[in-house]
């Protein structure tokens, strides 16, 4: 699947032979799925080369490059080599997106990923976007950007737009849950030595202070999803997933982002809480009452699995704060970011996925 994708985004492979390894992929992921015992699946997200990028390789006017093209277009090409290898960062096998005129979108970004997965199970199906702020800070980049659109904002404008038809049509396919990525409004609050130019999540741009991005990112998401029903609309927020060394990755509970989250317009936040370096859960029960929270349970970075006991004792806290009605269960986050980076194998994935599911079953039957 890894050599297809690289296959077709240099154009060596046709669209029909793509797909149909695709479909292959897709079948094995979610096969695990039904054997690990999950309750509402995903396709795996098997056809993307990044959970966020991939969406350049689709839009009109706007391309996959590999980032060690893009050094030579930074500020110091040999200083940022050098962050990037101490991020853990396999600059030789990441592509970063590209915007080179007015984007558009004719094509779906992942309608035919959620009408295959409907024909393999009848589950609930939730399918993952970036998020519309996560999109324009990987997408603006003044060296290339800026010959399309006059500023990151204006950039963001056509994004919503995109976003926003891409969500009508999943819905109206019977997405039981969309979930938009936001990860990098961690990067936009954390401070610290790897904060001032981090690489989360393929973020090359400048940003300004916290408070100007978090109002930046609720404008936008609110934009997207206005209109739309909260119960079928969710988020997800981490501290980057691009490793498995988590010193390489930022840290820091919630409490930067409770503003933002207080005024989401979703109806579930999909939440990293079981490393260490997300913090306490406590600091979210001022948002009880207002939200179900997909709460991390297990730490997909680790190759270790979790016991039945340990996920069921962060459940129970989960249940105590929130309630039982509120609570879903699920990874700290995707079990890899880059498909040539995987955090987790398949294995070690889907063992993490029936640890979970017998803990689930067993705080129901408590």
């Amino acid at each position: 699947m890894v050599q297809a994708i690289h296959e077709h985004l240099e154009g060596r492979l046709p669209e029909r032979e793509f797909q149909a390894t695709a479909d292959d992929a897709v079948r094995l992921a979610v096969q695990a799925q039904l054997r690990a015992g999950v309750d509402v699946v995903t396709d795996g997200e098997q056809r993307r080369d990044s959970y966020s990028s991939f969406v350049a390789g689709i839009l009109d006017n706007c391309q996959l490059i590999p980032l060690t093209d893009l050094l030579p277009l930074v500020d110091d090409p040999e200083h940022f080599s050098e962050e990037l290898r101490s991020l853990d960062v396999p600059a030789a096998e990441v592509r970063h997106p590209a915007v080179f005129g007015p984007l558009g979108r004719s094509r779906s970004l992942a309608v035919h990923e959620l009408e295959f997965v409907k024909t393999l199970t009848d589950k609930p199906v939730k399918v993952a976007l970036p998020g519309p702020y996560t999109l324009a800070r990987t997408m603006w980049m003044e060296c290339i950007s800026d010959r399309a659109y006059r500023s990151r904002e204006h950039l963001a404008e056509d994004l919503v737009k995109v976003l926003r038809e891409e969500l009508h049509f999943l819905l109206a396919a019977g997405a039981a849950l969309v979930q938009f990525d936001e990860p990098v409004l961690s990067e936009a609050v954390f401070t610290g030595a790897k904060n001032t130019s981090s690489f989360m999540c393929g973020v090359l741009s400048e940003k300004g202070d916290a408070a100007h991005e978090l109002q930046f990112a609720g404008e936008l998401i609110h934009a997207v999803v206005a209109g739309l029903p909260r119960e079928r609309l969710a988020m997800h927020i981490c501290r980057g997933n691009w490793s498995a060394d988590e010193s390489a990755m930022l840290s820091g509970d919630y409490r930067p982002l409770l503003p933002y989250l207080a005024n989401a317009p979703v109806g579930t936040l999909f939440l990293e809480l079981s490393t260490p370096r997300a913090g306490e859960m406590d600091v979210l029960a001022k948002l009880a009452g207002n939200y179900r929270f997909g709460v991390g349970v297990v730490n997909q970075k680790h190759t270790g699995v979790e016991s039945i006991e340990e996920i069921v004792a962060r459940a129970e806290k989960a249940v105590r704060l929130f309630g039982l009605e509120s609570v879903l269960l699920a990874p700290d986050c995707g079990f890899a970011t880059y498909a040539d980076n995987p955090v987790s194998s398949a294995q070690v994935a889907e063992a993490k996925l029936v640890a979970l599911a017998a803990a689930a079953a067993r705080i129901r039957g408590s």
